[in-house]
């Protein structure tokens, strides 16, 4: 990794909204990861939910005073790199789950930060 996957992000302010927030706050009290494939992915999903419980911690407690779509992304760059070394499946719905969260923050394109980390999946 030697170029920095934050170069070409484009940054742009967020709406944040109480119905935001309640999404948020729904996905984080919601079931993740629910297609997770393989003969018991109970492990690997507990490990991958509750790192996106954490991420959807840090998003609704500081998401109101960094309303920015390179905060969100900066957010998830943490995740990411708790989960870089899961196998490829796991991180492509991984990814899935992130991009849930981009349309709850509405944010329609990572700017190329979701395949720097998952690996162009």
């Amino acid at each position: 990794m030697s170029r920095d996957p934050f170069e070409f992000v484009t940054d742009a302010p967020l709406f944040v909204m109480p119905r935001m927030l309640d999404r948020l706050r729904t996905y984080r009290d919601g079931a993740k990861l629910a297609d997770l494939p393989g003969p018991n992915p109970s492990p690997e999903r507990e490990r991958l939910a509750a790192e996106l419980d954490r991420l959807a911690d840090r998003l609704l407690l500081g998401i109101e005073a960094h309303p920015t779509k390179a905060w969100v992304l900066k957010q998830f760059q943490r995740s990411l790199e708790a989960v870089q070394d899961e196998d490829t499946e796991a991180r492509e719905h991984f990814g899935e789950e992130l991009e849930r969260l981009m349309e709850i923050a509405g944010i329609e394109s990572s700017d190329g930060v979701l395949t720097w980390y998952l690996g162009g999946i």
